[in-house]
């Protein structure tokens, strides 16, 4: 087997991932195919924290530009991540994965409390952390809710799990000409404007010199790839 060259990683993927085919909700088949490449890298001893977004079921900002209140949205928002999140928690436990779910926003009957002490703790037993309800604030995203998670649970690298091959000079699905990066520095990513994550996220990786990594999840094995130090993807760092 071969060994991961990161020793503990946030994976961040949005909430549109597990709806696989679908253009809403949960398709359990994607979830299981998801805890399967998990599994994969979970397997190789990486510690692993996961964050997932929930614009599968709702978008906090689409609503608010149709009259919702903001902050309303994005709570609304936040309880969309929790039922991801348990979503996938199912799918690991069902092929054997031992994971815990903790949310930024209480809901006892199904999440344990965010409490960073108790996250590094499960962390150090091996089990695989999901991070539910984003930061627990409205006007934060769960790109932010992942670049202050993984600071603050010491993770190495921020992997991206997109449903594209990396960051690109513009869009892929719209131009068919559009060149992908290889390495792009968070200096690059600001001036250029690159749609990678939103701009709170981006800075703050910048400032805990936390590199990210974009990749396509779809992509049957390449979160191991990743996880090995193989050439897939964009790097970001400076």
């Amino acid at each position: 087997m071969s060994s991961p060259v990161y020793r503990r990683i946030l994976l961040k993927l949005s909430g549109e991932v597990l709806a696989g085919e679908q253009d809403f909700g949960i398709d359990p088949t994607k979830a299981n195919q998801l805890a399967n490449e998990i599994k994969s890298i979970h397997e190789m001893g990486v510690d692993i924290i996961l964050i997932i977004g929930g614009g599968n079921i709702f978008r906090g900002l689409q609503a608010a530009s149709k009259g919702m209140d903001r902050v309303t949205g994005d709570y609304l928002g936040m309880l969309a991540t929790i039922m991801n999140a348990i979503s996938v928690q199912d799918a690991l436990e069902k092929n054997g994965v031992e994971t815990r779910t903790l949310s930024a926003i209480n809901v006892s009957q199904i999440s344990e409390p965010y409490i960073r002490r108790r996250a590094l703790r499960h962390l150090d037993k091996g089990r695989v952390v999901i991070v539910a309800g984003g930061t627990g604030n409205p006007y934060f995203t769960t790109d932010t809710a992942a670049a202050l998670r993984a600071t603050e649970l010491k993770a190495q690298v921020l992997l991206k799990g997109t449903k594209v091959d990396g960051v690109f000079d513009k869009d892929p699905v719209v131009y068919s000409d559009a060149v992908r990066y290889n390495n792009v520095s968070f200096t690059e990513v600001l001036g250029k404007n690159l749609r990678v994550m939103d701009l709170t996220a981006i800075t703050l990786c910048k400032e805990n010199a936390l590199p990210i990594r974009v990749f396509n999840i779809n992509n049957k094995g390449d979160l191991k790839r990743v996880v090995e130090g193989k050439n897939i993807g964009t790097t970001i760092k400076e």
